[in-house]
């Protein structure tokens, strides 16, 4: 690199393969709306550069040495290149390119949501790959959306990193559910839970997402001065359900999670006696996929995929 001419111009590497194929000054000129004193000022120059005439006279006009010879390929590849490095990228055609997403969710979105937005993919741009990541203690989404291992993320912050673009997605109603024939639900009334009986019975929470964020429930009752009894913390969301169904414990989660598990378990559910706000779920990207017309498509069919589910 460092043997490289300052200021080398993008033009004169035209000309230079130009000349090389026209073999002619006058005829470089003309397609190139140049005057010829020009062109022949830019031959000049290239032999100057290279060390070389690269076009020298022969039987029926101009030849291109042997050095000139070995210079038209590379300068057709560049040319080519620096064309594709400048031109301004098409819109996605969903159904028929393809393309491979990553995704980050949390299973919390696993019953419904998650598998509307595979069903809609598949729909709309039959070609494309997802994958979909698992968020977790150790998963670092942060460093994987910024280094373009990870297009999205879809979960429920509070208060999301600030240099990652977000949307809003949908709000859930926070309630909370226990086995229906456990003790507590058998003598309480889904009306008549004390504060002091949600902090003080047996709850299953889900794992931290990272070290020191305390989740949305928790986050919330510490800032009111409250804490509850969190019996169990578990990875594992989607496996929750399962755990209330042979014990005690009580889960407080999003109506739209419980409303899935209540059709086929026996669940009693609480209006929390605590004002929690909603949860509130976003879509999370980084800067450098802002602009690219496939990440803008893929972001818009998820949050069509949202508006479509009906929350109450």
């Amino acid at each position: 690199m460092a043997s490289l001419p300052d200021h080398l111009d993008i033009h004169l590497i035209r000309i230079l393969y130009m000349l090389l194929t026209e073999k002619n000054v006058s005829r470089v000129a003309l397609k190139l709306n140049q005057p010829q004193p020009s062109i022949s000022a830019s031959l000049r120059k290239l032999r100057e550069l290279t060390g070389d005439q690269l076009l020298v006279r022969g039987a029926r006009g101009m030849v291109p040495t042997q050095h000139g010879e070995s210079l038209l390929r590379p300068a057709k590849r560049i040319l080519d290149e620096t064309e594709r490095l400048f031109v301004r990228k098409m819109p996605f055609v969903a159904q028929q390119e393809s393309r491979t997403f990553h995704i980050a969710a949390s299973d919390y979105l696993d019953m419904q949501f998650l598998p509307n937005i595979v069903a809609a993919l598949r729909r709309e741009s039959p070609l494309s790959r997802i994958v979909i990541h698992s968020l977790g203690p150790n998963f670092d989404y942060v460093s994987l959306l910024s280094d373009g291992d990870l297009d999205l993320v879809i979960g429920n912050w509070e208060e999301p990193p600030e240099h990652l673009h977000m949307s809003k997605l949908f709000e859930d109603r926070i309630v909370c559910t226990m086995r229906a024939d456990c003790a507590y639900a058998k003598r309480t009334d889904v009306d008549k839970m004390s504060v002091e009986d949600y902090l003080s019975l047996p709850h299953v929470a889900p794992s931290k997402l990272r070290t020191g964020y305390h989740g949305f429930i928790d986050t919330f009752l510490t800032r009111q001065h409250m804490q509850r009894n969190v019996a169990v913390e578990s990875a594992y969301f989607s496996l929750i359900p399962h755990m209330l169904m042979q014990t005690d414990l009580v889960l407080t989660t999003g109506k739209q999670f419980v409303r899935h598990y209540e059709k086929s378990m026996a669940l009693k559910t609480y209006n929390v006696p605590i004002k929690f706000p909603p949860m509130r779920f976003y879509q999370l990207w980084h800067d450098r996929v802002h602009q690219a017309s496939e990440h803008k498509w893929l972001r818009e069919l998820i949050a069509t995929t949202a508006k479509s589910l009906v929350l109450k």
